[in-house]
């Protein structure tokens, strides 16, 4: 289904790590730690100001990949990994693309299943990795019929 994409990136793509977003973001987890919300705390700490929860990337915006389209509906969620060089820090700007690793079929008792294996990667201005994330999305039969419609 999508083995002729594999490899294919997105464009880089501007985003900022927000001290609005990052507070709404760890409400929304239930992790209100001060590292991420109180501003003396962060100066305090040895980042020497605040940092972004290691899930945060989540809400990034990774571009799009030309030929790329896939309902979201009925998806299912695989797993997920992150990997950081250094914590996210308030204020700084994050350029983020997406890349599409893997994608294979597999067929059992609930029919045919598509495994596709996304790469969400996070750099800064220079070009230097910050983090990288592997995602798995298992696309089923009423998935691709609503994504080949």
């Amino acid at each position: 289904m999508f083995t002729s994409l594999i490899g294919v990136k997105s464009k880089r793509v501007k985003n900022t790590v927000e001290r609005g977003a990052v507070k709404k973001f760890a409400d929304a987890i239930g992790d209100n730690h001060p590292i991420y919300v109180d501003e003396q705390f962060g100066a305090e700490s040895r980042y020497g100001q605040n940092i972004a929860p290691p899930t945060f990337p989540r809400v990034f915006d990774y571009g799009t990949i030309d030929g790329f389209q896939l309902t979201i509906d009925g998806l299912i969620h695989g797993e997920q990994t992150f990997h950081y060089e250094r914590p996210l820090l308030i204020g700084e700007d994050i350029y983020c693309y997406s890349e599409i690793l893997d994608y294979y079929d597999k067929t059992g008792s609930q029919g045919r299943l598509g495994f596709l294996l996304l790469a969400s990667n996070g750099e800064d201005e220079q070009g230097k990795t910050l983090f990288s994330s592997k995602g798995l999305i298992i696309i089923t039969e009423e998935v691709r019929r609503l994504t080949q419609a």
